[in-house]
């Protein structure tokens, strides 16, 4: 994998969208990290050295592999530069179809409601109900 940095990283990732309008596509991943090894970081925070944590991007297309490190200090702008990047090069994604909300109005108000029914009087209770002839 080649580790580039920020501008070069955003053309490469460009040039990628531009191959892949047709067919194919780009996956791109973000993860936390401070690029050292274990050892390096348990032995700089004993000395009380904080750690500067970056962001790290990977871009692939299947065939060819890159990657950035981003600083707490290059952050907004790259940032900027990733969501212009994408919103050009994502033209080829379908429309949402959205509802017309008279049609789900008036389809919620036809339905008939579940209330409880009324009970009738003149109904003889079930044959199981015994009742008692005795008179006092």
């Amino acid at each position: 994998m080649v580790r580039l940095q920020l501008d070069p990283f955003l053309n490469e990732l460009t040039t990628m969208f531009e191959q892949t309008t047709e067919k194919g596509s780009v996956w791109v991943s973000l993860k936390h990290s401070s690029d050292k090894s274990k050892v390096q970081r348990n032995k700089i925070t004993t000395a009380g050295k904080e750690l500067e944590f970056k962001c790290l991007v990977r871009a692939t297309d299947g065939k060819k592999n890159i990657s950035t490190l981003v600083g707490t200090k290059d952050h907004q702008r790259f940032q900027a530069s990733y969501a212009t990047i994408l919103k050009a090069r994502m033209t080829s994604l379908k429309k949402r179809e959205k509802k017309d909300k008279r049609k789900a109005v008036d389809a919620i108000e036809k339905k008939p409601s579940k209330s409880a029914k009324p009970m009738d009087v003149d109904k003889k209770p079930p044959a199981s109900v015994k009742r008692s002839t005795a008179n006092p």
